[in-house]
């Protein structure tokens, strides 16, 4: 009778595997996301205040608009 490959691979050995591929995958994300985040960042901060009024931001309220934070209403005071 000729062996699988799947009774010959212990079930903890692919258990151990998947959970590294998770964890790499996870890992990817998170990068991925704080790249977004510092190109948004960087790039509303590049802009007048003229622009971020006519979206709606304050220049206090970039940082709480791209990590998603709830902005109050009227925003902060720009100084």
């Amino acid at each position: 009778m000729p062996v699988s490959f799947s009774t010959v691979v212990r079930p903890e050995f692919v258990k151990k595997r998947a959970t590294r591929y998770r964890a790499l995958g996870a890992l990817r994300d998170a990068i991925v996301r704080f790249l977004a985040r510092r190109a948004a960042l960087a790039d509303l901060r590049d802009q007048d205040d003229f622009a971020l009024r006519d979206i709606g931001l304050a220049r206090g309220d970039i940082e709480a608009a791209v990590y998603g934070r709830p902005i109050p209403p009227g925003g902060t005071k720009a100084s």
